[in-house]
């Protein structure tokens, strides 16, 4: 059985900069938004309270080269 999982988010890391989309599906209908932050803690705890605040719990995250 597959899961749908309504409320999600990927994230593309890199050295300076990470890259997350956040997908919604409220009543059958798909919205994503995309934002990119730098890697400095102050906006990865932004980007953490703002995953928070979109009700996201699921989380996959790619990185690729040296960080892969």
């Amino acid at each position: 059985m597959e899961v749908l999982h309504t409320h999600c988010a990927g994230l593309d890391v890199h050295k300076d900069s990470g890259v997350t989309c956040v997908r919604h599906m409220v009543d059958g209908k798909v919205t994503t938004e995309v934002k990119t932050s730098r890697t400095t803690t102050q906006e990865l705890m932004a980007l953490s309270d703002w995953l928070s605040s979109q009700a996201i719990t699921p989380i996959a995250m790619e990185a690729t080269g040296i960080y892969w």
